[in-house]
């Protein structure tokens, strides 16, 4: 079960006002995610937010086809209020008030993986 991580530049110094907003999130209506067709896809397992100066990183626990996961959570009311009120502190700004601009921006975010281990693969000894 894969992880991905979407990088976010904040401006500093705001970190308590960004996790109150992230107290607040509306979580998705569901998460079973479909590819375009209506097949399911996959499914959001978890997510968390880190912040540190004017890094923030979001993780998502999922599994599946994770381009699906782009369109599926541009799609949630609440990622788009979310991303209306976190829109002042951002120091690099997008939009992603559509489907179409927060896949977009999900796209160019995610953060290369150059490593994920899990008890799936650690060796089993004997």
């Amino acid at each position: 079960m894969p992880f991905a991580a979407i990088t976010y530049r904040v401006v500093p110094g705001h970190e308590d006002e960004i996790a109150e907003i992230f107290a607040g999130f509306q979580r998705v209506d569901t998460p079973v995610f479909q590819d375009p067709d209506g097949e399911k896809a996959g499914r959001l397992l978890g997510t968390a937010v880190f912040i540190k100066d004017d890094v923030m990183v979001r993780v998502i626990h999922y599994e599946g086809d994770f381009r699906a996961v782009a369109a599926h959570m541009g799609r949630q009311k609440g990622v788009h209020l979310l991303e209306e009120k976190l829109a002042p502190y951002l120091a690099e700004k997008r939009d992603t008030s559509t489907e179409a601009g927060f896949q977009e921006y999900f796209r160019n975010s995610v953060m290369r993986s150059v490593s994920q281990l899990s008890v799936d693969t650690h060796p089993v000894s004997g």
